[in-house]
């Protein structure tokens, strides 16, 4: 089943955008049957949680941290993430920083952007991003690749348009500001991934659509961040 849902899946989504399965919560059997099935990049949002996987998954997989990361667990998610999407505040863009020098590492991470406003979800507004973005990227052990956003929840797709759209106009005025390229979208989920790759979407972040809905009762019993 997985390896067919990955095969529709590769149907829908050009060659230059890289689908993130997200794996949170889901056995290793499963991660496997999508491994065996083509798939390499994964999303995990629980630091033991991966700890446990790695153990016994293959080592080229590149693990993604998607969610939000809390800063005392920076020194972790810099030795062990491939990518950090949703850098959310200074604090903890600071916290990474001094990690990656007390192990000598670098970080790639995306911006995590609120463009929708929703209080419940975490991330820059637009304006914070204009107003720190150069002392964000003043911190050197930090690669920042581009940005992040999620779309409010909602049965009909065409609505997250207006946020994708949002998170792009800001792209281009951070480039402008800084005279670099911001080249990562990690923007759409699986009811929304056909519009977010409409609108420049590099990075998909994929769960239902590949593994089936979640289960909570096993994300409950799960190890905190």
């Amino acid at each position: 089943m997985i390896a067919e849902n990955i095969s529709n899946l590769s149907e829908k989504i050009p060659h230059n955008v890289t689908l993130v399965a997200v794996s949170k919560t889901k056995p290793r059997e499963l991660l496997m049957e999508a491994y065996n099935a083509g798939q390499r990049h994964f999303g995990e949002n629980k630091v033991q949680e991966l700890v446990t996987k790695q153990e016994t998954l293959p080592s080229d997989i590149k693990w993604h941290f998607i969610g939000h990361l809390q800063s005392n667990k920076s020194r972790d998610a810099v030795r062990l993430f491939h990518m950090i999407h949703g850098v959310d505040s200074m604090k903890l863009a600071q916290a990474l920083q001094e990690q990656c020098d007390k192990q000598s590492r670098t970080a790639r991470i995306l911006l995590e952007v609120n463009v929708s406003g929703e209080v419940t979800k975490h991330g820059f507004t637009q304006e914070a991003i204009m107003e720190q973005l150069e002392d964000l990227n003043a911190l050197d052990r930090l690669e920042i690749h581009g940005f992040m956003t999620m779309a409010p929840w909602t049965p009909e797709p065409e609505k997250t348009r207006p946020v994708f759209q949002g998170l792009q106009h800001l792209r281009l005025r951070c480039e402008d500001l800084m005279g670099v390229p911001f080249p990562v979208m990690s923007m759409g989920m699986s009811n929304d991934f056909e519009i977010a790759i409409e609108e420049g979407s590099t990075i998909i972040r994929i769960g239902t659509s590949l593994f089936g809905k979640r289960s909570y009762a096993t994300s409950k019993k799960s190890s905190k961040p």
